[in-house]
């Protein structure tokens, strides 16, 4: 494969894990030697800035529902269509003109559903062909799994960061249902997919919990006021990763509360891995990242998003996680298995379809 081309990857802005399990596919393709190219808006440029070098940035904002502090998560985002119809119309203009200008060759889009371009080859990624319902709504389920799958055959390729078998972490939420052709499986997507066994958890700096902050507000708050009064008088001290890059670090204390905007890779790989406890929402990357480390969690799903709360029941029924909701916590937060017992195979596995999906991508002529 002699040519190199100019890759655009556009991740979705609902919390940073749409952007950080882009990092792995753009520094693959980025050692391939092709240029790649990030478009998304400033928070996520942030965070790519701060893992990758040799990239270019474009300010390509997408769609930021939010999050209701009243109403289920699909209630609102009904509400919202209006407005994502309107932003999927309008990043698919704006996508034509960024092609043009760039010399795109190839566009990666994360769950955004207007990045697809008839001229060039477009690759959608999701981990959620069927988006989950309510038990009393499950009959309804077919419409969203119809609708998406209008949607991905929009696009050249669909990758599905996870396992195509038995053997997986998105459950039912793109298993036993009938895909379309152009879908395959990639394997997870993780900062971390390197082997852990370099580090030595004996000889790390200090001992300690580690809370995970992710996802839009105003649940982000809620969640994080209620751990730092439960923490806060802890004997053993807590580490909370508020998930908010930007340029300069910042870390605070408070008692034996430590507060840490956002850490690189590596220093956040050796801080969850010499973690005593590990405390996080249930989001899709993170229990990717999670899985590479071969950690496991108090998962606490965000209220009303049915799709954390379907993987944190689906994870701990497997005994790889445990699980809480946010309305239970209260006086003591339950500890979590400080290891997983997910097949080490995953990880193999994953290396492996993800190569052959990109050689797919790099090398198949555009249709």
């Amino acid at each position: 494969m002699d040519k190199k081309y100019n890759i655009l990857i556009c991740p979705l802005e609902w919390g940073l894990g749409h952007a950080a399990r882009m990092i792995p596919l753009a520094c693959r393709l980025r050692d391939m030697q092709n240029n790649v190219i990030v478009a998304s808006g400033e928070e996520h440029l942030a965070l790519f800035r701060n893992e990758l070098e040799g990239l270019s940035y474009i300010n390509f904002p997408g769609f930021k529902p939010g999050y209701s502090r009243v109403l289920p998560q699909y209630i609102y985002l009904l509400l919202k269509t209006p407005l994502l119809l309107y932003h999927i119309i309008r990043e698919h203009s704006r996508l034509r003109k960024i092609i043009q200008e760039y010399a795109i060759d190839i566009v990666i889009s994360d769950n955004r559903f207007g990045l697809w371009n008839q001229n060039i080859k477009t690759v959608y990624i999701t981990h959620m062909p069927l988006i989950p319902m309510p038990e009393p709504l499950r009959f309804l389920e077919f419409i969203g799994v119809y609708l998406h799958r209008f949607i991905i055959k929009k696009y050249s390729l669909c990758f599905i960061p996870d396992l195509p078998g038995e053997l997986n972490l998105s459950g039912r939420l793109s298993h036993g249902i009938r895909l379309p052709e152009n879908v395959r499986y990639i394997g997870i997507l993780s900062r971390f997919i390197m082997p852990v066994s370099s580090i030595d958890r004996d000889h790390f700096k200090y001992r300690h919990n580690t809370v995970i902050l992710s996802g839009p507000e105003p649940q982000r708050t809620i969640l994080k006021q209620k751990l730092v009064a439960l923490m806060r008088d802890q004997e053993t001290p807590t580490v909370i990763l508020e998930g908010r890059p930007g340029e300069e670090r910042h870390v605070t204390r408070s008692g034996n509360l430590i507060f840490c905007n956002h850490l690189p890779s590596q220093e956040m790989r050796e801080m969850v891995t010499g973690s005593d406890n590990i405390i996080t929402r249930s989001g899709y990357t993170t229990v990717m990242d999670l899985v590479c480390l071969s950690r496991s969690a108090l998962l606490i799903p965000t209220p009303g998003q049915t799709e954390q709360e379907y993987l944190a029941k689906y994870l701990s029924s497997k005994g790889w996680f445990t699980t809480i909701s946010q309305n239970k916590i209260k006086d003591v937060i339950p500890v979590s298995p400080e290891k997983t017992d997910i097949p080490d195979e995953i990880i193999e596995q994953s290396i492996m379809l993800l190569e052959e999906a990109l050689k797919l991508m790099l090398e198949e002529p555009h249709k």
